[in-house]
């Protein structure tokens, strides 16, 4: 058991990461138009409306795979099925293609602002026993959406894509890491967004055995993945494709996630959430909502959460001690303090009487999607500040769970781009 220090927060109670290489699926076309054409932001980041224009952009896109869709025929097959068929026809075809050894990759993901890069290690990493901490979830998860990945795990045998582990720091690693990065990319492309992906693959035995050493010495945080994670989980996985970035310099960003909740006018629902917060009107410019709600989230001073219809701004601050008293008081601190828990307990289930699932509550990934999304469901946004990577260590190291998708690290890696068949 490696030893504890102020820079490895997780280390005192690690088992360590089981790391290993693996054959990797790919698409035969590596050029950086043909990747993006094919490649797809996460599943659970795609809208309907971008669904559609991700299948009319290539045949083959991999957004055939992760949300299949089938019309309604006599064969009566579900769409995990006709991923299933997919896949096999794409490799029959030779769309895809498998590694003839096993390999780590590092993949590098580089901010169009210029911002340094995240750079992590694609592999398999062994699923931990029960009551392990190598591994260590921050967040709830949606029992429906579980088994939608479960079952599509089981249709295809494959990792469609990588869930994202923030890992203790290890000496050894960014000098490995760096090495790995000499010459060019094996696979490289420019998303929508202007962030560049450059991977290299990685089969050099030696190599492969410094990182999957110095890993060992580490534990993790998921940052992205849960369901899949407990997906793999319930599907009885030996192991599962992450992307394992160090906590710190490097490493990723956390975004904030907002909430809309359909149904529920403004007015109402100020009336309902000032008998127990603050209530302050926010001047609102000619340019809009949206920039208004980013000079609140960009000012440090500045605390609470903001409702909105999508025109109107309304800070919610100062909650009183019934709204405090619904946050469960034997909830590890670092869990009580969060935004999103009082959002969740104190406002939206305490003060408007919903509960927390997908009907009752809708999750926006951008504050337009949230701001747009509150007049399309005649009902209100709940605008979020983003919890720390800090905070998000704290609530997993105390063994607590934030509400679902409190959570948005940054950069994403692209989905697409390495697969990972469980058949040898």
């Amino acid at each position: 058991m490696p030893s504890s220090s102020a820079d490895s927060p997780l280390l005192a109670t690690a088992t360590g990461l089981d790391v290993r290489p693996f054959r990797a699926l790919t698409y035969r076309r590596r050029d950086p138009d043909a990747l993006a054409r094919v490649s797809s932001p996460a599943y659970d980041l795609v809208t309907p409306e971008g669904r559609e224009r991700l299948t009319a952009a290539d045949p083959h896109n991999i957004v055939r795979l992760i949300l299949p869709v089938v019309a309604s025929g006599p064969d009566g097959a579900r769409p995990v099925e006709q991923a299933a068929r997919t896949l096999h026809e794409w490799q029959r075809t030779g769309v895809l293609e498998r590694d003839g050894e096993p390999a780590l990759w590092v993949y590098a993901m580089h901010p169009a602002d210029g911002a340094p890069a995240t750079v992590g290690w694609l592999a398999a990493v062994g699923l931990p026993p029960d009551g392990s901490r190598a591994v260590l979830p921050h967040e709830d998860t949606f029992p429906v959406a579980v088994e939608g990945r479960r079952a599509l795990l089981e249709a295809t045998a494959t990792d469609l894509e990588p869930i994202v582990l923030a890992h203790d720091p290890h000496p050894a690693v960014p000098a490995l890491t760096a090495a790995a990065q000499q010459g060019a990319p094996t696979l490289e492309l420019t998303d929508a967004d202007g962030v560049r992906h450059s991977l290299w693959r990685v089969p050099d035995p030696t190599t492969i055995e410094q990182v999957t050493a110095a890993l060992a010495d580490t534990g993790a945080v998921i940052a992205d993945g849960h369901h899949r994670f407990a997906a793999a989980r319930a599907h009885g996985a030996a192991t599962i494709l992450a992307l394992l970035t160090s906590m710190g310099p490097g490493g990723l960003r956390v975004n904030p996630i907002h909430r809309v909740v359909p149904g529920l006018p403004l007015t109402e629902a100020l009336a309902a959430a000032s008998a127990g917060f603050r209530a302050t009107e926010l001047p609102v410019g000619d340019d809009g909502p949206a920039p208004a709600v980013r000079r609140w989230l960009a000012d440090p001073g500045e605390a609470g959460m903001v409702v909105s219809d999508g025109r109107r701004l309304v800070r919610l601050d100062t909650p009183s001690s019934d709204v405090c008293d619904a946050v469960p008081a034997d909830a590890p601190a670092a869990w009580r303090g969060l935004d999103v828990v009082l959002a969740h307990h104190g406002l939206v289930q305490q003060m408007w009487g919903r509960t927390d699932d997908p009907d009752g509550v809708h999750i926006a990934h951008s504050i337009e999607e949230a701001l747009d999304g509150a007049p399309a469901r005649h009902g209100v946004a709940v605008l979020l500040r983003a919890a720390s990577p800090a905070d998000v260590a704290a609530v997993a190291r105390a063994g607590a769970r934030m509400p679902r998708k409190s959570t948005l690290f940054v950069p994403k890696p692209r989905t697409g781009l390495v697969l990972r068949p469980h058949a040898d």
